[in-house]
């Protein structure tokens, strides 16, 4: 087991994210049994899941004329409007059958503000509003975090870097991760979070 001051964050292994979901990523669902078996290795784990309502803002449906995977500009910045996904209480909304979810002392719902996108487990996209992650994991010691899930180029690479900003030490398993990669939006996240001194491993 890894020391008690390091966290394992399974991201948003959701049946909408997986092969067959309603915003699936490619592969999805090949992660989920090496995620399994990491997570007798950390002392604390913790699920994150999307939990959007039906009249949320990063909906294209709910946006007359927008296509899916276009930009609108929200009071935050910036923001894609995706296809309709992980709606509460939905079967889409659910983990995915196969994931462990007993190990985990802590499942995290983000996304749930009509208003707002969440894809970091830290931090709402106006990048101020907290979801809460960070006092749990400080409460508990925690002083670094390894991140699987999906997807790596928005919900992993957002919590990556903010819990970097937050002075955590940060990796990514990359093999246990897939990405959307939206118009090179991989190439950019990866960028990214090796400037922010990110642990990149496979």
């Amino acid at each position: 087991m890894k020391a008690a001051n390091h966290a394992l964050v399974v991201i948003d292994v959701q049946n909408d994210f997986c092969p067959g979901g309603a915003l699936a990523v490619a592969g999805g669902d090949e992660i989920i049994i090496r995620i399994n078996g990491l997570m007798d290795r950390f002392a604390t784990v913790i699920l994150t899941q999307d939990w959007h309502p039906a009249t949320h803002a990063s909906f294209a449906a709910n946006h007359p004329g927008a296509a899916p995977f276009s930009l609108a500009t929200m009071p935050y910045g910036p923001q894609v409007l995706w296809p309709t996904h992980c709606v509460q209480g939905t079967a889409g909304a659910a983990f995915h059958a196969d994931l462990r979810t007993d190990p985990a002392q802590l499942i995290l719902r983000k996304g749930f503000r009509p208003g707002i996108d969440s894809y970091s487990a830290f931090f709402e996209n106006d990048r101020t509003t907290p979801t809460g992650l960070e006092g749990y994991l400080r409460a508990r010691g925690v002083t670094g975090v390894t991140l699987v899930g999906l997807a790596t180029d928005y919900c992993v690479a957002y919590s990556a870097l903010d819990a970097a900003r937050l002075g955590f030490q940060v990796t990514v398993l990359q093999g246990a991760c897939r990405a959307i990669d939206l118009n090179g939006s991989l190439a950019v996240a990866q960028d990214q979070m090796r400037a922010a001194g990110v642990a990149l491993e496979v």
